[in-house]
């Protein structure tokens, strides 16, 4: 039996300009109450979850917030208050939401943003004001630690002590919280005795894994092998959650340097058939761009929208009662 989506990622603006060519324009004209729009049509699908992808955006030439604080602008874009817009409306429809921990340094260079003092100081920093202020609602339910590298077979050891040490201030921050990661290279990944102690060593609550098949690094039905392992690798280890990061886009033209459009729904019902065994929950990247219910007074995405807002709910109904 296939499982339901259960959540996705969000954001207030995609950090890759080309794959959000159709929607980065709309989510920064978006006024607080095209923002509640969104969250409320999430919630329509039965969604529980949002990751946030970014609480912050720096790239070459531009750096942004999306709260008050001084560690970086405040976000130019039309609603002046997104992150309390997010948490109240997440609050209203029941929605639990990850809070991402980055990106405090450039998103391209990972390395530098998990090894990097500077960089560790700010989004420390930026998690305490976080949670100050977000910490009271229910809906703040954890942290995505978004600096995610490959696994080349194996964690890289950079990417445990990087984790190990977000997990280590979130444990005296907010002890009640959950921690996420979403790793890429799953089809890479050997789960055998290495990675297993890997995993016993690797402090965080839930790991994500990326089915990569969006960006042409698997078909769905080769993924099936790879979520298969991994689910036998997490039982021995006996540590962290396995759910599943489940693309539903494609590419409109080169991978990773065009528009990202939503996918055949056919496809990711192939998709679902290969990780549901597996996995705990299945959450997708991810519903802007991708999904949107017909008629909403907040568009933003690509044509085929709308169609697949109708297909997933319609997935989604019996396991929700929607």
């Amino acid at each position: 039996m296939l499982k339901p989506i259960s959540g996705t990622w969000f954001e207030f603006r995609h950090h890759n300009p080309a794959e959000g060519r159709y929607w980065n324009e709309a989510l920064q004209g978006f006024s607080s109450e095209q923002w509640k729009e969104k969250i409320e049509e999430i919630a329509s699908l039965g969604m529980e979850y949002i990751v946030l992808m970014a609480s912050a955006l720096k790239d070459e030439d531009r750096e942004e917030c999306y709260f008050e604080t001084d560690i970086f602008p405040f976000a130019d874009m039309k609603c002046t208050a997104p992150m309390d817009v997010l948490f109240e409306a997440c609050e209203k429809f029941g929605i639990k939401v990850f809070v991402s921990c980055g990106f405090y340094g450039v998103w391209t260079d990972t390395l530098n943003n998990m090894t990097s003092e500077a960089v560790t100081e700010r989004a420390f920093k930026a998690m305490e004001v976080l949670y100050k202020k977000y910490g009271k609602y229910k809906s703040f339910y954890g942290w995505y630690y978004p600096d995610e590298t490959c696994i080349n077979e194996y964690f890289d050891e950079r990417f445990i002590s990087y984790v190990n040490r977000y997990s280590e201030y979130v444990h005296k921050l907010a002890p009640d919280t959950k921690t996420l990661i979403a790793p890429y290279g799953t089809q890479l990944a050997k789960a055998d005795g290495k990675f297993i102690e890997q995993l016993k060593r690797l402090d965080v609550d839930i790991i994500a894994y990326q089915d990569e098949v969006g960006v042409q690094k698997a078909a769905p039905n080769e993924t099936k092998k790879s979520y298969e392992r991994l689910s036998e690798a997490h039982a021995k280890a006996g540590r962290a959650a396995i759910w599943a990061d489940m693309e539903i886009f494609e590419f409109e033209g080169e991978v990773y340097n065009s528009a990202l459009i939503p996918a055949a729904f056919e496809r990711i019902q192939k998709q679902l058939d290969s990780v549901s065994p597996y996995v705990d929950t299945i959450l997708c990247y991810q519903y802007q761009g991708m999904i949107n219910k017909p008629e909403t007074p907040a568009y933003c995405g690509a044509e085929g929208s709308a169609e697949l807002y109708r297909r997933i709910r319609a997935l989604n109904a019996e396991a929700y009662g929607i």
